[in-house]
């Protein structure tokens, strides 16, 4: 088993809270793009693409976190600690005693 820092929950939790952070951030960048590529051209659509550059930006950082703490939860889905926990994919409700 791999040994964590001494610190390892706080940085991990770190960086869940920073994904917030990072959309706000790439948003703002795509929009000072934006401005940038319209004053140095001159045309007022080019703003346009630097926001959606910046959204998508916020999205893939999204996707990112999505697919880190998805392989993260596959790690536990194998610990024997965790066994029962495990999701029974079982829609028949007939045994339920109320």
């Amino acid at each position: 088993m791999e040994e964590k820092p001494k610190y390892g929950k706080i940085i991990e939790g770190a960086e869940q809270l920073s994904l917030g952070i990072s959309m706000v951030v790439a948003v703002l960048i795509g929009v000072a793009l934006g401005i940038g590529l319209k004053n140095l051209f001159g045309i007022g659509w080019l703003f346009w693409i630097g926001v959606f550059i910046g959204i998508a930006a916020a999205i893939l950082n999204v996707y990112k976190a999505y697919k880190k703490q998805k392989k993260e939860l596959d790690k536990l889905k194998d610990d024997v600690r965790y066994k029962h926990y495990q999701y029974k994919d079982d829609d028949d409700d007939d045994d339920i005693k109320y």
